[in-house]
Parts: C-alpha cells; sequence; structure tokens
C-alpha cells in the first residue's frame, strides 16, 4: 500500500483544516488507518484512527470533539477533519495504515508528513 497525504498548511487558530490520505496498490478494505503527529524533538502520537471494515474510530482525548476521521471507499481515501484548531496542533502529521487494529508506530505503512502550523 502506498500512501498519499496532503492538506496540511497555515491556519489562525480557530481555524480548520481537512487532511487527505489516498491509498494505492492495494484498497483498504481489510486495514485500520490513521493519522500521527510528531513535534521535533518528541515522539510521535496517534491522534486518530478507523478500522475501515468496522468503522470503528479512536481520537486521542486531546482532539475529541474537535477532530473528525472519515473515509470514502469509492476514492481509498481517508480525511480528517480538524476543526477550532489550536496552536498545540502544531505538528507534521503523517498518515499510516496497518492489517491490525490498533495503530501504532510499528504500524507497516506510512505516507509523507504534511506539515500543519497553527499560529495564535
Amino acid at each position: 500500500v502506498q500512501l498519499q497525504a496532503s492538506g496540511g498548511g497555515l491556519v489562525q487558530a480557530g481555524g480548520s483544516l481537512r487532511l487527505s490520505c489516498v491509498g494505492s496498490g492495494r484498497t483498504f478494505s481489510r486495514y485500520a488507518v490513521g493519522w500521527f503527529r510528531q513535534v521535533a524533538g518528541k515522539e510521535r502520537e496517534l491522534v486518530a484512527a478507523i478500522s475501515w471494515a468496522y468503522g470503528r474510530t479512536y481520537y486521542t482525548d486531546s482532539v475529541k470533539a474537535r477532530f473528525t476521521i472519515s473515509r470514502d471507499g469509492a476514492k481509498n481515501t481517508v480525511y480528517l477533519q480538524m476543526n477550532s484548531l489550536e496552536p498545540e496542533d502544531t505538528a507534521v502529521y503523517y498518515c499510516a495504515a496497518d492489517p491490525v487494529w490498533p495503530l501504532t508506530t510499528r504500524s507497516d505503512y506510512w505516507g509523507q508528513g504534511t506539515q500543519v502550523t497553527v499560529s495564535s
């Protein structure tokens, strides 16, 4: 599975962004797909994930009620809608996929990072 992430950018606090992760080479139908983020000098953190087959979702506490992960089977794409962004959300965001739930930093497949910067 090849993953292509996009959608990052610079936004003011309170604003919104939508990240996209497009999978190619294989459908996501048997995978968990999610988003990690990493700030320089810190460990990579799982932000949100979705189990493709069952629609099960996970959110880290700091993004609950602000971020929404969703999937589009026709486009083999996972989205992360990020609302009410805070400066603390600034990081490089990576999408990842693995046949096993839950996702971890040892996930099999990774996309390139996309930078999200939230100004105060």
